[in-house]
């Protein structure tokens, strides 16, 4: 099973920028599709963006045209730059692969705080 671990996130205001890594333990490449997902205080997870083993990108309509996801497979790495922050994408960003099974373990993540 592959581990991954989540850094990158801290405090902004709003408009600014923060990039967020994903390393694994282990390869990625035999994952076709890997995706960051966030979890606001009392809400539900939801995907923010996934990327295909193609490099294929598809972002929810929050958060299109302001987040970037990408991948390095040689690195074992998934990164999700995040321009023209905004006090709703305040969250814990989780990364996984897409969709996730139901049986993976979801890690501690990374706090991203944007104030206002």
């Amino acid at each position: 099973q592959v581990q991954l671990v989540e850094s990158g996130g801290g405090l902004v205001q709003a408009g600014g920028s923060l990039k967020l890594s994903c390393v694994a333990s282990g390869s990625i490449v035999s994952i076709n599709v890997m995706g960051w997902y966030r979890q606001a205080p009392g809400k539900q997870r939801e995907l923010v963006a996934y990327i295909t083993s193609r490099g294929d990108t598809t972002y929810t309509r929050s958060v299109k045209d302001r987040f970037t996801i990408s991948r390095d497979n040689a690195k074992n790495t998934v990164y999700l730059q995040m321009n023209s922050l905004k006090p709703e994408d305040t969250a814990v960003y989780y990364c996984n692969r897409y969709p996730p099974w139901s049986d993976d373990y979801w890690g501690q993540g990374t706090q991203v705080t944007v104030s206002s």
